[in-house]
């Protein structure tokens, strides 16, 4: 059997691209949050969420 090595090795970043990269990630997970509050819950329901779990990721950050 064949096996594959997946680590991901991240060569080390100056602080600025460290914010950079963090206030990217941030700017994303807000997008993907407003756009799960604004399905409706059958939507929410075909992709296997609830309106609890939306309400659950928002409080999370």
């Amino acid at each position: 059997m064949t096996t594959f090595d997946t680590t991901i090795v991240r060569k080390p970043r100056n602080p600025l691209s460290a914010l950079l990269g963090a206030w990217r990630d941030w700017r994303d997970a807000r997008a993907t949050r407003e756009m799960l509050r604004h399905l409706t819950a059958r939507e929410l329901d075909d992709i296997g969420l609830t309106r609890a779990d939306v309400e659950a990721m928002t409080w999370r950050r």
